[in-house]
């Protein structure tokens, strides 16, 4: 009985370590995580580099968003709105939207300040979406004065703790 069940284990082994082999081994999810040093935002619509820098002890949120995904819009205005009278939290808001007109009509209607929103007009084709690893619904960044990221995808709510 011994001498046959040996051969059977030895198949069984064999085979799974066969089966091991074919399987698909995925990327892990989050490829920028708090702690990762920022990648240096490139904007190609106006070959503009971002600048990401805050003074010592504050903080720069990087937002991206769209005209077209509704969520990111809503998420994007009540960042901003929650972030206006803040001294301690600087926010920079990238639209990947392909047209203009459309970008700047979100900007007005969500009231928000345009001289901290810039377009990237390549949106999902973009080195930023690629360098910062966006998929739908978009995502921001709470980067501190050294570069490194905080947290990611923080809430209106959340922030309070960062502003205080």
């Amino acid at each position: 009985m011994i001498k046959s069940v040996k051969p059977i284990f030895v198949v069984l082994v064999f085979s799974s370590l066969i089966s091991f082999s074919f399987i698909e081994k995925k990327d892990p999810t989050e490829k920028l995580v708090p702690g990762d040093k920022t990648p240096i935002p490139v904007l190609e619509f106006d070959k503009q580099t971002l600048d990401l820098r805050a003074d010592d002890g504050k903080y720069t949120l990087l937002s991206f968003w769209a005209g077209y995904d509704a969520l990111s819009r809503m998420k994007n205005a009540e960042l901003s709105h929650a972030l206006q009278n803040s001294d301690r939290i600087k926010m920079i808001s990238v639209s990947l939207d392909r047209y203009e007109s459309v970008f700047h009509a979100a900007v007005e209607q969500d009231q928000l300040d345009s001289a901290d929103c810039f377009i990237e007009t390549e949106g999902r084709t973009s080195e930023i979406f690629k360098k910062f690893h966006l998929r739908d619904g978009f995502a921001n960044y709470l980067i501190d004065s050294n570069g490194l990221i905080v947290a990611k995808n923080v809430s209106a709510d959340e922030l309070n703790s960062y502003i205080n």
